[in-house]
């Protein structure tokens, strides 16, 4: 029987990078991996010559691959059946999976139990608040396996914190849940540093 896999980090933790290595050892193999991510999260993607959409995982490390979105509203578990109809899929690699909503998390865990394929969500566990996504609440509730990827504070202890910075720098706890960035936006924390970023804007 296949599982439900939940590896989380804090940003900059090698969440897609692991994601990315993962997808490349399953096709080294000779595996198929269908390699997905909620439409979100569009930093990377970018316009063909015909005018499509081509969405793109890609680390901060430079490992980068074309995914298939999903849509907030889409069934995942119908589009792995009309995608399965014509070649089979060895294994699910989702990126981003706390962009997910819990009823497509609910659909992957269907797949894993009753499809027989293996389904790896890598995310953020939280959001810049340290309250939990929607998608990754429902992995933390269904997933069969669940990892952590760890990263470290600037003081060297564990980041577990995805603070937002504003344009001086300094940090944020106000704003709507979901503000797509990287480097520029987010830096990852331990709850010892946060808290005393916190405190200087006082």
């Amino acid at each position: 029987m296949s599982k439900l896999y939940f590896k989380f980090g804090a940003m900059a933790s090698s969440k897609t990078a692991n994601a990315l290595m993962t997808r490349f050892n399953y096709e080294e193999k000779g595996n198929r991996v269908w390699l997905i991510k909620p439409d979100l999260d569009n930093r990377d993607d970018y316009t063909d010559e015909t005018g499509k959409r081509v969405t793109v995982v890609k680390s901060r490390i430079g490992l980068s691959a074309v995914a298939d979105v999903i849509r907030a509203d889409e069934n995942i578990l119908e589009r792995y059946r009309v995608i399965t109809e014509s070649t089979p899929v060895d294994v699910i690699i989702c990126d981003e999976c706390q962009f997910l909503t819990a009823a497509q998390v609910d659909q992957m865990k269907y797949i894993a139990e009753h499809c027989d394929t293996p389904v790896l969500c890598f995310g953020l566990r939280s959001d810049f608040q340290t309250k939990l996504f929607d998608g990754s609440k429902r992995l933390f509730e269904i997933a069969d396996s669940i990892t952590e990827i760890k990263s470290v504070c600037r003081c060297g202890k564990k980041a577990i914190v995805n603070a937002r910075l504003n344009e001086n720098g300094e940090v944020i706890v106000e704003g709507n849940q979901i503000e797509i960035g990287g480097n520029d936006k987010y830096e990852s924390m331990c709850w010892g540093c946060w808290q005393a970023r916190l405190a200087e804007r006082v």
